[in-house]
């Protein structure tokens, strides 16, 4: 099985560590199973910028990978209200 490295940018870190405990522990196990599947069949390439984004019930997680790197880069995560104005 293959298992891709999972990196943060310090944004998404920050966001990540703000965010309420019961989302949290959701949002990391969503990122521990992208590590399986960069690519879950609910993942959306976004539109006007480089990049995908999978839903956590109300947080967005916004990332990009590269296949023959295997190395995902977490660019940003938060409400869906905010998360694409930044």
């Amino acid at each position: 099985m293959i298992r891709y490295t999972v990196t943060f940018d310090p944004k998404a870190k920050k966001a990540l560590l703000e965010a309420p405990k019961s989302d949290r522990d959701r949002i990391s196990i969503a990122i521990e199973l992208l590590r399986e599947n960069p690519m879950p069949p609910k993942a959306l390439k976004l539109k006007g910028r480089d990049g995908y984004r999978i839903r956590v019930g109300k947080f967005r997680i916004i990332y990009t990978f590269n296949g023959s790197e295997l190395l995902i880069l977490v660019l940003d995560i938060g409400p869906r209200r905010d998360i694409y104005l930044r």
